[in-house]
């Protein structure tokens, strides 16, 4: 068995009801979309690996009706190519303060705290984590956030997190039904 899959029965009580509610999902990018290295090129192009197992969850989550959207602190036209390529529209880019840019999500699809989930790696998604419903730290995130998370995932950014997340969602959502 793989020893970095996630386990459910020891996913906690109140992490289970979160994740039942959830309407909306918003990812950090670098650290977790990717594994927060960034490549440049001698002819001054910069490079990100995508897992693709977190591509196809983020459509399987769309495909159940929840909206996804990506909120960083860069700015980097890979971000835009991969949101496409998803059918994530909803794409925010050289955001300092994401907690602001997810408040007006909420607004914008009429959604309360309790129906959001954030997923992020480092002290810039501090504000975002605390604003939503269900928050959530990649297994390699720095230890203040993961300290102040509902759940850290087993797995790294960039190598399955979001994935993970989306798996337990996915379940979780599907039992309360």
């Amino acid at each position: 068995m793989d020893k970095n899959i996630f386990y459910t029965a020891e996913i906690q009580p109140e992490v289970k009801k979160k994740l039942a509610f959830i309407q909306l999902l918003v990812t950090d990018c670098d650290g977790v979309l990717t594994d927060g290295r960034i490549y440049y090129g001698s002819n001054g192009g910069e490079y990100k690996a995508f897992f693709a197992r977190d591509g196809k969850g983020l459509k399987m989550v769309q495909d159940e009706g929840i909206i996804c959207a990506i909120i960083t602190g860069r700015d980097s036209p890979m971000v835009d190519h991969r949101a496409r390529e998803l059918g994530i529209t909803e794409v925010y880019q050289g955001i300092s303060d994401k907690s602001v840019v997810l408040n007006k999500l909420m607004g914008k699809y009429d959604l309360e705290p309790k129906e959001t989930a954030y997923i992020g790696d480092d002290i810039n998604d501090l504000g975002a984590l605390r604003a939503c419903g269900l928050s959530a730290a990649v297994g390699d995130a720095v230890s203040k956030v993961k300290a102040e998370v509902d759940y850290v995932t087993r797995r790294r950014g960039g190598r399955g997190a979001v994935r993970e997340l989306i798996d337990l969602l996915l379940k979780f959502r599907k039992e309360s039904r």
